[in-house]
């Protein structure tokens, strides 16, 4: 999901990892136009728009942080209804850094470990916050910041595929992982 302000990292890293994976990766603009600007200026241009997508056959929701991008990604009501239908599911909800929020604000971290960017995690209602770079509880995925994002990249491929595809991609993109 994108929305104006998004973080650019935190958006196409995991999108890139994902897609170098094979999984199938579709991004989708929560406005009503294709281009989207991230909060450093830069414009990407989403494969859909929310209001022409169908995501009841999707696997996982991803929402990169990045400010006003996750407020925008909050305030969006036909997105909170498919984040409401994912969870309901047990379908995959990530997201990075600020955008954890968008859970929390729905109550859905109660009781569950997540992580964000610091300063956040009053927006994390009920969940208990750790300093870790990405967190995997139940069906949420959490990571803290742009930092993270390679880390997070291999956390979403590991649950989609597995840990062994999740791995070689990382390699290949010469990136290190360390359990």
């Amino acid at each position: 999901m994108i929305a104006p302000g998004f973080e650019v990292a935190e958006a196409i890293v995991p999108i890139d990892i994902m897609r170098r994976a094979g999984i199938d990766v579709q991004t989708v603009s929560i406005t009503p136009y294709n281009e989207v600007e991230s909060a450093n200026g830069v414009v990407i241009v989403a494969d859909s728009l929310l209001e022409d997508t169908d995501l009841s056959d999707g696997d996982l929701l991803f929402l990169p942080g990045g400010m006003p991008g996750a407020t925008n990604l909050s305030d969006c009501e036909s997105l909170r209804k498919f984040i409401l239908e994912y969870n309901a599911d047990g379908k995959w909800l990530a997201a990075i850094c600020a955008a954890p929020l968008v859970y929390g604000r729905l109550g859905l971290l109660n009781g569950l470990n997540a992580t964000c960017y610091p300063g956040f995690e009053h927006e994390l209602k009920g969940a208990n916050c750790l300093k870790k770079t990405v967190v995997c509880d139940k069906n949420f995925i959490t990571g803290c910041g742009p930092g993270a994002t390679f880390a997070l990249g291999h956390a979403l491929v590991s649950a989609l595929v597995n840990k062994e595809t999740a791995d070689t991609v990382l390699q290949r993109m010469m990136f290190q992982v360390y359990d």
